[in-house]
C-alpha cells in the first residue's frame, strides 16, 4: 500500500472540518428583530405598516392611497391619524400635517400646499377696532392693524354704511415701508350697508413670511349730510386654495 503523506491526511482533516462547520452556520438562522449594522431599504413600491395589538395602524411608510409616498403616525387608541408628511393628492404639494383626535378630513397644523414657505393653518387673525364714524369729505383711516405674515393669503371681511341721502365709500390699504397700495376695489354705500369679502394673494400684496406691514381700512363720505359707519368684521391669515392663488 501506497504511503500517504501526513501533511495530505492533515489537510483533508481541516476541510472536513471546515465544510462541518459552514454546514452548522448554514442552519443557524440569524436573529430577524434586530438591525445591527447597515440599512434598511424598502424599495419597488414596498411599504412599511406597523401596527398596535388592537390593530390600529400607528406607523405608515410607503406609498397612499393617493399613488404618492408619505408617512403616516396615528394614535394607538385607534382615533386617527396624528401626524402625516406627504401622501396628500397630487393637486397640492406633499405638505406637513397634524390632525387633532378623530384624524381627516381637516388638519388643525399644516404648511401651506400651493405657497412655499408659508403657513396654511392654524389661521391668524388680526386685531382691528370693531368699527368707526366717518364725516369728512378726505380719506379717513377708520381701521388700523400690523400684520406679521405668516399665510399667503389674507382673508378680510369689512364693510361701509351709509344712512338714507349719505354717499359713502372704502377702501383696503397696505402700508409698508412709507408706501401705501390698495388692496382691491374701492366699495361704495348710499342709504344702506355694502359688504365685501377678500382673498388678497401674494400677487397683490407681496409680501413673504416674516414681512411686516400695517393694514388700513380708510372711508370717507361723497355725498349727503349724514354719518357714515367703517365696519371690520375680520381678518385673518389663512392658506392659498389652489395653485393660482400662489403665484406671485
Amino acid at each position: 500500500m501506497a504511503a500517504v503523506p501526513l501533511d495530505l491526511l492533515d489537510r483533508i482533516r481541516a476541510l472536513e472540518r471546515q465544510v462541518r462547520e459552514l454546514a452548522g452556520r448554514a442552519q443557524t438562522r440569524p436573529a430577524l428583530n434586530r438591525i445591527t449594522h447597515g440599512a434598511v431599504v424598502i424599495g419597488e413600491g414596498g411599504s412599511l405598516d406597523v401596527r398596535a395589538p388592537g390593530g390600529a395602524q400607528v406607523l405608515g411608510v410607503g406609498q397612499f392611497a393617493t399613488g404618492r409616498y408619505g408617512v403616516s403616525m396615528a394614535r394607538e387608541d385607534g382615533t386617527g391619524v396624528a401626524l402625516e408628511v406627504g401622501g396628500n393628492d397630487n393637486t397640492a404639494s406633499q405638505m406637513v400635517r397634524l390632525f387633532a383626535r378623530g384624524g381627516y378630513p381637516s388638519p388643525i397644523v399644516m404648511d401651506d400646499g400651493y405657497a412655499d414657505g408659508y403657513l396654511g393653518r392654524p389661521w391668524v387673525p388680526i386685531p382691528l377696532a370693531p368699527s368707526a364714524t366717518v364725516t369728512a369729505s378726505d380719506w379717513t383711516t377708520t381701521h388700523a392693524g400690523t400684520i406679521w405674515t405668516q399665510h399667503a393669503v389674507l382673508a378680510a371681511q369689512w364693510s361701509i354704511y351709509a344712512p338714507a341721502g349719505t354717499t359713502a365709500e372704502a377702501r383696503l390699504m397696505l402700508k409698508r415701508g412709507g408706501n401705501l397700495t390698495q388692496l382691491g376695489d374701492t366699495i361704495t354705500a348710499t342709504g344702506k350697508e355694502v359688504f365685501t369679502s377678500q382673498r388678497i394673494t401674494p400677487s397683490a400684496h407681496g409680501l413673504s413670511r416674516g414681512d411686516t406691514a400695517a393694514l388700513l381700512i380708510q372711508a370717507r363720505r361723497t355725498a349727503g349730510a349724514g354719518t357714515a359707519v367703517a365696519w371690520c368684521q375680520g381678518m385673518w391669515g389663512s392658506n392659498t386654495a389652489n395653485a393660482s392663488e400662489a403665484n406671485h
